[in-house]
């Protein structure tokens, strides 16, 4: 199911900065959870969300001239139900899936260690992609990280 997610994501975009965007934040997130999630059936969870994590963006763009993380938020919930309907997917897991991805601009809540991962993962690419500064980076780092694994990958990453 993942790779169908992953190639109906890259078939369903006519941007190449979104799809570069969604398989680095794929990308990390799998490292981070095959490190910290014993559980394979989050890890599934995890690259499901990962993948669609920005689905609203598109839409954002289009509706309000932007995709900033309040607009994706809100019209995330939608589009995720339509675009994971082919998937029987089952009700629990759906539920979760669109309360993560409609968060993940939230970075304050506790939604599980899946959504920590979907926050850090997206944050790791969105630090290179913004060119974010040591100090943005360290700030989020302190406020928002929570796994080893991804603070390991930070740090590295920024020499920090």
């Amino acid at each position: 199911m993942i790779n169908e997610i992953k190639e109906k994501m890259i078939l369903n975009s006519n941007n190449p900065k979104d799809v570069h965007h969604f398989l680095k934040v794929h990308s990390f997130a799998s490292a981070i959870a095959f490190e910290e999630v014993t559980d394979l059936h989050l890890r599934h969870l995890i690259e499901i969300e990962a993948l669609i994590h920005d689905i609203s963006c598109p839409l954002c763009r289009e509706k309000y001239g932007s995709s900033a993380g309040s607009y994706q938020e809100k019209e995330s919930k939608p589009l995720v139900i339509d675009f994971l309907k082919e998937y029987n997917i089952v009700d629990d897991d759906l539920n979760h899936i669109i309360e993560v991805i409609s968060h993940h601009h939230t970075y304050h809540l506790d939604l599980g260690l899946d959504y920590q991962i979907l926050l850090e993962a997206d944050f790791l690419v969105n630090s290179y992609e913004m060119q974010l500064s040591k100090e943005e980076i360290i700030q989020f780092r302190n406020h928002v990280f929570k796994t080893n694994t991804g603070i390991a990958f930070l740090n590295q990453l920024y020499n920090l």
